[in-house]
């Protein structure tokens, strides 16, 4: 049967309108490229050591700046430094004694950005160990973990004259709580918080922070191979940009950082303590930032610090000069 004149330019209409929109559709989404995807492994199993980075994944963060950001499972089977080298993870987080003890000619290392810059490391004393002040550790039998974190306390003895017993301490303090050791390693927002956890009063402990006795070591960095920061310096201080709004917000919604942090211990099938939890992210809110830098900026001075002690004790050849090492956002425009 014959179309109508009027059935005619209706056909027209609707065909002219597809042409009209799906080019213009098709223009619009030529214009999003896909989101940059980046992977991300932290240097230790999920808490909320790294809820800023949760967070700005859980808020999209990352992805209004562009980025498609993979968080794996940090640990001890995951060297981060490892991950980096093989290309199978982009970004990391690392202890600053890490990241100058990776260098090498053909690897180097960027710091993007230095999230704690007070150390929370700290040694944990009984009193009734006779313990009160730094030489009474004399003689003592003394727990430390192996690695980066034994450079600061066996600093420390050496600074203050002290030979101690030391005992390999495992990632509990369960030895010291059953009397073992008479002191013990600690990081302020973690372990600490354990012992007062397991019935010991804050009256009853005498603690050494680090950082009070000279030997400031910067903690947890964004860390970034110098070759693809190169590379893309745009999509890692997206990354780091986007990381820090995460951090900000977690610290200012203490309580939904939390249940985001839950939720990927839930996930990942760990042992999760919602009290011990929220005592961490309070007291990282401490370490994050002080009155002589913000947050996400390495002070030359630690850094010389941190670099001198450790060449000093032979533990580094040399290191880079501070402009080339912490090269990263922040010269880049952050």
């Amino acid at each position: 049967m014959p179309l109508s004149e009027r059935t005619m330019k209706w056909v027209f209409l609707l065909v002219l309108t597809a042409v009209l929109i799906f080019p213009a559709s098709q223009a619009v989404s030529a214009e999003e490229p896909p989101c940059k995807k980046i992977t991300f492994i932290p240097h230790w199993l999920p808490q909320a050591q790294f809820a800023g980075f949760y967070v700005a994944q859980e808020k999209g963060f990352y992805r209004k700046r562009g980025l498609d950001v993979v968080i794996l499972r940090g640990g001890p089977e995951k060297p981060p430094v490892q991950l980096l080298k093989n290309g199978k993870a982009d970004v990391a987080t690392l202890w600053l004694t890490s990241a100058l003890q990776a260098q090498t000619p053909q690897f180097r290392l960027l710091n993007a950005a230095q999230l704690i810059q007070r150390s929370a490391l700290m040694l944990v004393a009984r009193k009734d160990s006779g313990i009160t002040k730094v030489q009474d550790l004399q003689g003592k039998r003394v727990s430390l973990w192996e690695g980066d974190l034994s450079i600061q306390p066996l600093a420390f003895f050496r600074k203050h004259y002290l030979q101690v017993t030391v005992v390999p301490q495992s990632s509990t303090p369960n030895l010291f709580l059953r009397g073992g050791v008479d002191a013990a390693s600690a990081m302020w927002y973690n372990e600490y918080h354990t012992i007062l956890n397991a019935g010991v009063n804050p009256e009853e402990l005498t603690t050494f922070l680090f950082a009070d006795y000279g030997l400031n070591f910067p903690e947890d960095g964004i860390y970034v191979p110098e070759k693809a920061f190169r590379k893309d310096p745009h999509s890692f201080c997206a990354f780091v940009e986007a990381s820090l709004e995460g951090w900000r917000y977690a610290f200012a919604h203490q309580d939904e950082a939390v249940d985001i942090v839950m939720q990927r211990l839930r996930q990942e099938k760990l042992p999760a303590n919602r009290v011990h939890q929220l005592w961490m992210l309070k007291r990282l809110k401490d370490v994050y930032g002080s009155d002589h830098a913000p947050i996400g900026i390495l002070r030359e001075e630690d850094y010389l610090t941190v670099a001198g002690t450790m060449q000093a004790n032979g533990l580094i050849s040399g290191y880079p000069n501070f402009e080339r090492f912490a090269a990263g956002c922040d010269s880049h425009g952050r």
